[in-house]
């Protein structure tokens, strides 16, 4: 089996390429970085830019599946995000259908979906709600794997990733994805025999989690770590809730909050904890 990774140099990526290059016979690392250090066997690395379809439509040459977690990772003004986010994303699936690939999983967020309320548990189908640009970017994805595969039947798994960091605020409590339970969601959308079009939202196992992935089940995707084990530190260090803040009160965080083109994760303090090779 041949798997392509895309976004391989950022801070997810680094954590998925030992497993990725462990359950296949070749993976294809790409970036639009120079490198990404010392390779894992069976794993070769190209630099390619998702925006240029002649850059990346030879990368997904002979692919069965491709990992996409390239993007620009914020919020940012639509014409930076038009390029990796947007065009990137047609060009994986065009790219894909030409080159046969059976499956596309993707790295989608849940600010495909950040405007709704905290106070209510959303379910994998409630209509898309994008607090951002970013967002947008996501649904639209969302939206185009969908089509890919009623009208050409290109499967995909559309990863609704909450908040996948160290947990270092109330919101994480219950937005937590831990790298390992990243690593069996994304192992799962690659095992499964037959997906069509899934959705599923990327959260380990916490007793605070805002999401429902009951009708995603048949993925079998069954988180293992608790955010509760930080929960007496981080709420003896948080302040008041303002409940007329939306980045306080809708899924999204501080992306809800946010005017559109402007940072949401200047406001997240994440730490880069990338896994070096």
């Amino acid at each position: 089996m041949k798997l392509v990774l895309t976004g391989a140099a950022g801070r997810l990526g680094s954590y998925l390429r030992e497993p990725l290059a462990a359950m296949c016979d070749t993976l294809v690392s790409t970036d639009i970085a120079e490198d990404i250090g010392t390779l894992y066997d069976g794993e070769t690395y190209v630099q390619a830019d998702l925006a240029d379809m002649a850059q990346i439509a030879p990368v997904l040459e002979g692919a069965d599946m491709v990992i996409h977690f390239g993007a620009i990772v914020d919020e940012k003004p639509f014409e930076e995000l038009l390029g990796p986010n947007f065009v990137g994303s047609y060009n994986i699936w065009e790219a894909g259908y030409k080159a046969g690939v059976k499956r596309i999983v993707y790295a989608s967020s849940i600010h495909a979906v950040g405007m709704y309320p905290k106070s209510e548990c959303i379910g994998i189908d409630v209509p898309h709600r994008p607090d951002t640009f970013y967002g947008l970017a996501k649904c639209f994805t969302e939206d185009l794997g969908r089509m890919y595969w009623e009208k050409r039947q290109l499967e995909s798994v559309h990863l609704r990733i909450l908040s996948c960091a160290q947990v270092s605020n109330t919101r994480a409590l219950g937005s937590w994805l831990s790298y390992d339970d990243l690593i069996q969601l994304v192992t799962r959308a690659i095992d499964t025999p037959s997906v069509g079009f899934a959705v599923i939202y990327g959260v380990s196992n916490n007793d605070r989690a805002p999401v429902d992935n009951a009708k995603a089940a048949f993925l079998g995707y069954r988180p293992k770590d608790n955010a509760e084990q930080f929960a007496q530190t981080v709420l003896a260090e948080a302040g008041p809730v303002d409940v007329t803040d939306p980045g306080q009160m809708c899924h999204g965080g501080p992306f809800s909050s946010v005017d559109l083109g402007q940072s949401g994760m200047a406001q997240l303090n994440i730490v880069d904890d990338r896994k070096e090779t």
